[in-house]
């Protein structure tokens, strides 16, 4: 079992910046890949960005790309996403997720993620 737990959303003006943190707990996380992902109200869940289990091999949705960057400290049980430049369309909620049958790829999407964290809420005015 993984448990994930997400912080750091909030409500910021356009142009800001926020840095969410997802801490993960149960089995190792070295091991495997994690990404983030976000849903807007009325939309599906989309990829935001993922990362391999080394931090060697990044995978950024073309959105986001240039504006937010995924991160892990693997001492720390940690994946980061700070996220700068922030739009009003970048509002949603915010989740990060564990894909521990695999580790080396960083995927794009939901299929490949086997634990979910609860969210945390972004919003940014404009």
């Amino acid at each position: 079992q993984v448990q994930l737990v997400e912080s750091g959303g909030e409500l910021v003006q356009a142009g800001g910046s926020l840095r969410l943190s997802c801490a993960a707990s149960g089995r190792t996380f070295s091991r495997y890949a994690m990404g983030w992902f976000r849903q807007a109200p009325g939309k599906e869940r989309e990829f935001v960005a993922a990362i391999n289990w080394s931090g060697g091999s990044t995978n950024y949705a073309g959105s986001v790309k240039g504006r937010f960057t995924i991160s892990r400290d693997n001492a720390k049980n940690t994946v980061y996403l700070q996220m700068n430049s922030l739009k009003p369309e970048d509002t949603a909620v915010y989740y990060c997720a564990a894909d521990t049958r695999g580790g080396v790829v960083a995927y794009g999407s939901t299929f490949y993620y086997n634990y979910w964290g609860q969210g945390t809420q972004v919003t940014v005015a404009s």
